[in-house]
């Protein structure tokens, strides 16, 4: 009797767990493919966040790196770089689903075609994680990486916002969608903004 009240109470769990996943897990349709790194991202050798926070102890990952994507993890892509496992997190744009993450992180068009028709500054700048006035929304986003919906619920808005080891920082945006300027810490704009 009491083997099949725990059995029940386990069937029990199991239900509520699965009512209470994530649509957005429930969703995940996207199925393995190659594609490329859509920014200039930080790792430290196995994990990507959404956030590009830097710490000052993560590499670069440069837009355009060639990327397989091969399933997905809780609340991340389970991908390899350079034949190495990478995790890339959905950490704070939890508004979208992991197909629509996966989509915009890992993009199967190269980047780095776009990249290449721009001046060699904001390549160079792109490639460093820099920001310059000028800059457009995209050249941006493949800079910093896309900004995360839990800081920037709507990157259509006026005002982007990005985390650093030293504080927040903010970049905004003209009216036709070009980097006016970049708000943050000294020691933060030192390291983001390009004068």
């Amino acid at each position: 009797m009491r083997a099949r009240t725990l059995s029940a109470l386990w069937t029990s769990s199991l239900v509520v767990a699965a009512w209470a996943a994530p649509a957005a897990a429930l969703a995940q349709k996207t199925q393995p493919y190659e594609g490329f790194l859509c920014c200039s991202l930080l790792t430290d050798g196995s994990w990507i966040s959404d956030l590009a926070y830097e710490d000052g102890h993560k590499k670069i990952v440069p837009a355009g790196t060639p990327v397989k994507f091969t399933g997905f993890g809780r609340w991340r892509l389970l991908v390899e770089i350079d034949g190495k496992a990478v995790g890339i997190g959905n950490d704070y744009s939890r508004t979208m689903t992991m197909d629509e993450f996966a989509r915009l992180y890992v993009p199967t068009a190269d980047p780095k075609q776009r990249l290449q028709a721009w001046p060699a500054k904001v390549r160079e700048a792109i490639l460093n994680r820099k920001v310059m006035r000028g800059m457009t929304r995209e050249q941006v986003a493949m800079s910093l990486g896309h900004p995360s919906t839990s800081y920037t619920p709507d990157a259509t808005k006026p005002l982007w916002q990005y985390r650093y080891r030293a504080g927040d920082f903010q970049v905004f945006w003209t009216d036709d969608g070009k980097v006016d300027l970049v708000f943050g810490p000294p020691e933060v704009r030192s390291k983001v903004f390009i004068e």
